[in-house]
């Protein structure tokens, strides 16, 4: 790794070496110096290369980078997006229906109240009937009495009464039975003296 990076960034011990040769060769007045002189431009070549790549490598990764930022940070407003959208859709449909919750509740309750004062009017009336009724048993009681009462009071009455009155006909048969005798003794009284006188003449 070290000596990747000293190649990329100029430093590579072969070009180095490369170029104290070039200079020692240089130095000597040796046959070939064409030969060392594309070698060392070779390696510059070679050197100029890996610096643009380097440079080129620098700007891609720079660019992905800045890319990708901008990638997650798009990514991140569309989750936070659609979250808040979800969170919105969801909180309503939940106050709609905690909403409807409570109207039902309280619907319940007006009805409990409606059902619960229903029930202790109709109690009160109840109550109120079963006195009525109670009274009237009473009274309805108190009248078969009083009825019962009389009717014996008039029975008594009227067994006097017939009592009275049997002994009045009575009486007065007696007394009639009595007139007839004193009639009849009258006739017969009349007769014998009719016959008697008739006789004597």
């Amino acid at each position: 790794m070290a000596s990747k990076r000293s190649y990329l960034d100029g430093n590579d011990d072969t070009t180095t070496v490369s170029k104290r040769k070039t200079h020692a060769l240089s130095n000597e007045d040796v046959p070939g110096e064409n030969f060392r002189t594309m070698i060392d431009q070779f390696g510059a070549n070679v050197n100029k290369t890996f610096l643009a790549k380097k440079k080129q490598l620098q700007a891609f990764t720079s660019s992905s980078i800045k890319t990708s930022n901008q990638k997650m940070a798009q990514l991140w407003q569309n989750q936070q997006r659609d979250r808040s959208q979800l969170t919105e859709d969801y909180t309503s449909q939940f106050n709609a229906v905690f909403q409807q919750w409570k109207t039902d509740v309280q619907k319940s309750k007006e009805v409990d109240e409606k059902f619960t004062n229903m029930f202790h009017h109709q109690q009160k009336m109840f109550q109120h009937t079963r006195a009525a009724q109670g009274q009237r048993l009473k009274t309805l009681k108190k009248l078969l009495e009083l009825y019962i009462q009389s009717l014996q009071e008039m029975e008594e009455t009227q067994d006097e009464e017939q009592g009275t009155l049997l002994n009045d006909l009575r009486k007065e048969m007696s007394v009639f039975q009595k007139n007839m005798l004193m009639v009849n003794q009258h006739q017969e009284m009349a007769s014998v003296r009719k016959s008697l006188q008739s006789m004597l003449m």
